[in-house]
């Protein structure tokens, strides 16, 4: 009785907003103290700093242990990549190594706490989600957009090789040229110092822009957003199912039976 009654405490402890958002802070004041720990401090300001760093490491042990004992199937807890990301991080962050040849190892694991805010807050992981799922589309674009670079690059080299060899000597730094023309940093330096040789060379760039620049960023954004719209109604139906509440489907479906049902009873009293 008391071990269920505890575990309904850690369960309401864990969907408290308040906690939520004390979790965060506390993510957001062990970032600024690992940005702290760059600069130069003073003995009695280390010491301050490094007990706070063991607050923040039990801190998060605790959380952690929180959502664990929380948790109704205890088997399912480490079946999340969420939940055995941020314990593999808080597991890491209690060694300590700050005093030994591990000390950069220690220090590069506490910068990754912040990654947590991630796991915390429902809207950064499914943009993260979103991305990741995005990607294997993304590649296709990437690569028409790697081969339309290669195509432009190699006509750059080949006209342009004469007017500037240090933007277009090879094929390589063509390649870097075309980038900075993609991203728009002084391009039309480099349009107009090829415009006094070949006065249509304009024609080159312009085109180059609106397949790389326009073109292929919507391509990139309209695939991600339709993801993301994916992922947002995944989790819609997974926040319906955790209520009890009847989704849209399970709505439409018993209309349709209703809908079946006064027809059959029409029909029954017309014969």
């Amino acid at each position: 009785m008391q071990a269920s009654t505890l575990k309904a405490k850690f369960i309401q402890i864990r969907s408290n907003k308040l906690f939520e958002m004390f979790v965060v802070t506390v993510i957001i004041f062990s970032a600024l103290l690992v940005g702290a720990k760059t600069y130069d401090m003073s003995e009695n300001v280390y010491t301050i700093a490094k007990f706070m760093d063991w607050f923040i490491s039990a801190f998060f042990l605790t959380e952690i242990s929180i959502r664990f004992i929380a948790e109704h199937r205890k088997r399912d807890f480490f079946k999340s990549f969420w939940n055995l990301f941020d314990t593999l991080i808080v597991i890491i962050s209690l060694i300590p190594a700050d005093d030994t040849e591990l000390a950069l190892v220690a220090r590069l694991v506490r910068v990754f706490r912040v990654l947590r805010m991630i796991s915390i807050i429902p809207e950064l992981r499914i943009l993260l989600v979103s991305l990741i799922k995005a990607l294997p589309q993304l590649g296709y674009v990437m690569l028409l957009m790697f081969i339309i670079f290669y195509i432009y690059a190699a006509v750059g080299s080949t006209l342009f090789e004469a007017i500037n060899p240090v933007l277009w000597g090879d094929i390589t730094i063509s390649l870097l040229t075309l980038f900075r023309v993609m991203t728009f940093e002084d391009w039309t330096d480099v349009m107009y110092e090829t415009m006094e040789v070949y006065p249509s060379s304009w024609l080159f760039y312009l085109t180059f822009i609106f397949f790389t620049a326009f073109a292929f960023l919507n391509m990139v954004i309209g695939i991600v957003v339709n993801v993301m719209e994916q992922e947002n109604a995944n989790a819609r139906a997974e926040a319906v199912e955790q209520t009890g509440e009847p989704s849209l489907k399970d709505i439409s479906e018993q209309i349709s039976k209703l809908q079946g049902q006064i027809i059959a009873m029409q029909d029954r009293k017309g014969s």
